[in-house]
């Protein structure tokens, strides 16, 4: 009995023997800090808005939507450029694009005109919100699939920059305590329903992601960006809603454009064969 117990101990592997094979641990993945600590500076800027918009500084609150929209423009390029991209990153984007553009201009907006129609003032804030939500869920599912020239649908950022720039337009106009104006109060209705559904249409707005420093483009461009430039000089918040109000409608121009010439108006590039997504491809 005591032989057979000192083979077997014999037979065991000693934990320091070198020929026993060590598994590594798998090593912690990290986020990257530059692309994301600009998302959470665009995330705090629509924080920053809402807070603005309680106090009563609407101004204020618009500056901080438009800061958030450059911020936003600049994390996903940031993390090209120094290949930090990651899905963290992009779910990170997504939700402080809900916040900033989605929640912070339906609250706001609610705030500044429609808190005194009781629950009627609810549905544009709502149809607003709801909108940018559907927005952003679309794009997540079909951001391989849709044409890099174009957005399908108005994207959130330029949603928010129609319903913030008539804020501020009007705000730098002096109306003040626009409850009281009802003609006001039934522009910015109208105003953010647009934006809330335009958000959700399959109309082609074009995105600018094809244009950068190694692209050439039409010498009309740079006349349109030198009077644009000029334009929100002479008036930041008037210049920037009309811009907005002109990329606004310009997808609307695209898509009967494409009709009428027998083009086809989906976005859609390359299509799936997964029936769960057939209605998310159309």
């Amino acid at each position: 009995m005591t032989d057979l117990k000192n083979k077997t101990q014999a037979e065991l592997p000693d934990d320091d023997d070198d020929s026993v094979p060590h598994v590594p641990r798998p090593r912690r993945k990290g986020i990257y800090v530059l692309p994301n600590a600009i998302t959470l500076a665009a995330l705090f800027s629509g924080f920053y808005a809402i807070v603005m918009a309680m106090n009563g500084r609407f101004e204020v609150a618009c500056i901080a939507i438009f800061c958030s929209a450059v911020l936003d423009s600049l994390d996903g390029r940031v993390a090209r450029m120094t290949n930090a991209q990651s899905a963290f990153g992009e779910q990170m984007d997504s939700l402080s694009d809900m916040v900033s553009f989605g929640a912070a201009p339906a609250l706001i907006v609610y705030i500044w005109a429609f808190k005194d129609m009781g629950k009627l003032g609810w549905i544009p804030s709502f149809v607003y919100i709801a909108g940018a939500a559907l927005r952003l869920a679309r794009f997540n599912v079909n951001i391989g699939v849709v044409d890099k020239r174009f957005f399908q649908g108005l994207p959130s950022p330029a949603a928010a920059a129609i319903v913030m720039g008539m804020i501020w337009a009007f705000d730098d106009y002096g109306f003040q305590r626009v409850t009281n104006l009802p003609w006001v109060v039934w522009t910015a209705f109208g105003m953010t329903l647009f934006a809330g559904l335009s958000m959700v249409t399959n109309a082609p707005f074009y995105s600018f992601k094809v244009v950068g420093a190694r692209r050439t483009v039409p010498f009309v461009v740079l006349v349109a960006i030198a009077l644009a430039i000029v334009l929100i000089s002479q008036n930041p918040p008037l210049g920037l809603f009309a811009i907005f109000c002109v990329y606004g409608l310009s997808g609307y121009a695209i898509y009967f454009w494409r009709k009428a010439k027998g083009r086809p108006v989906s976005m859609i590039a390359t299509s799936t064969h997964d029936p769960d997504e057939q209605g998310l491809h159309r």
